[in-house]
């Protein structure tokens, strides 16, 4: 029993000759450092949001669509700045291009304090052939050199501290607004490009419908991605908890989005907004009773930003990774062999199932 009140009296006076330090010097007091209980955990919080908005964030959005869908305006709609510049052609032989042309566009945003380096991937030429057959290659190929661009980065032995991600996070299908059905090139783009990249397919110029014609058009299309099994952004199997699956199931019932374009302001009811003048009225793209750019713009940049950006890295370019790593170690397709510089145990569980790929 002494024994116990010595060791207690020895604690006590240690404590209280030693210095205190509530918070590190020059850093301000933790909230809760006054609770006995508190531990700090949750300063990994303020930690994590301070390095990020230090390094910033990179997006990479694909449009694709024939000419003439607004495809230039809806990006500098959603970004509300001149982030995708329309192609400038003098002669009828250049109006329409010969093969299909990727051009990338990079712009440094900044929105309070926050950092982005955003890229619009254009695609001119895509569907406006007489011919359209494999239009797809080019944008396919395009894709899968931006993640073996990566892929040679990762694996290089004296690699940067931080690849530059040229990766295409999602790419934006643009549907003619004609009320029937799909085309044959829609549903064989969206089949192809749907397992190597996330796919929001959009309803273009949607003020052109009415809203009986739009609502029914919606509906064709979601049964014809249901019968061609076309899974688009944000797939099904990927839904992470109950909470995601519900959030998502909303999302799934309303795509594809019906929107409208603007970058051209107007003053309706003393406020200031973007949209389309008509002899009838305005037509206020963010005004979810017009048309549903508000919900597009909410998917791609405030809710799903960095779900879409963990999806590409996670799954996509991870089963491009598996394959091209299986291909160099003289392995075929869906099976994989040790590797002891690239273990694989990480990977989510779709991709295991999709690859082949087990746990070691």
């Amino acid at each position: 029993m002494s024994s116990f009140k010595t060791s207690v009296m020895f604690f006590r006076c240690v404590n209280m000759s030693a210095p205190q330090h509530p918070h590190l010097p020059g850093k301000a007091a933790t909230p809760g450092a006054g609770d006995f209980s508190y531990v700090g955990i949750d300063a990994i919080l303020e930690q994590m949001r301070r390095k990020a908005m230090k390094q910033g964030f990179e997006l990479n959005i694909m449009v694709v669509g024939q000419s003439g869908l607004g495809k230039s305006t809806l990006m500098n709609t959603l970004f509300k700045s001149k982030v995708s510049r329309k192609s400038l052609v003098s002669t009828p032989e250049e109006r329409i291009p010969q093969t299909i042309e990727i051009k990338s566009i990079s712009h440094d945003i900044e929105e309070k304090g926050v950092r982005m380096k955003l890229t619009v991937i254009d695609t001119p030429g895509f569907g406006d052939q007489i011919n359209n057959e494999n239009c797809w290659q080019p944008i396919m190929k395009f894709i899968n050199d931006q993640y073996e661009q990566y892929l040679q980065e990762e694996i290089n032995i004296d690699r940067k501290k931080r690849i530059p991600d040229s990766r295409v996070h999602c790419c934006i299908y643009f549907i003619p607004p004609t009320g029937h059905c799909l085309r044959p090139l829609d549903v064989e783009f969206m089949r192809r490009l749907s397992k190597v990249v996330n796919i929001v397919p959009v309803i273009a110029k949607a003020d052109t419908l009415t809203l009986e014609e739009r609502d029914s058009f919606k509906q064709t299309i979601r049964e014809e991605l249901r019968a061609n099994g076309i899974d688009v952004y944000p797939q099904k199997e990927f839904d992470e908890d109950a909470d995601d699956r519900m959030i998502n199931e909303k999302i799934r019932e309303m795509i594809p989005f019906a929107v409208v374009g603007s970058d051209q302001e107007y003053q309706v009811n003393g406020k200031r907004l973007l949209g389309r003048k008509t002899k009838w009225g305005t037509i206020e793209v963010e005004n979810i009773a017009h048309c549903e750019f508000a919900y597009l713009r909410d998917l791609l940049i405030r809710t799903h930003m960095q779900n879409i950006k963990d999806i590409t890295s996670s799954i996509h370019y991870e089963v491009y990774r598996v394959r091209r790593l299986n291909e160099t170690n003289g392995q075929p397709n869906g099976q994989f062999s040790v590797l002891l510089f690239f273990p694989l145990t990480h990977l989510h569980c779709p991709v295991k199932q999709q690859c082949g790929v087990e746990q070691l």
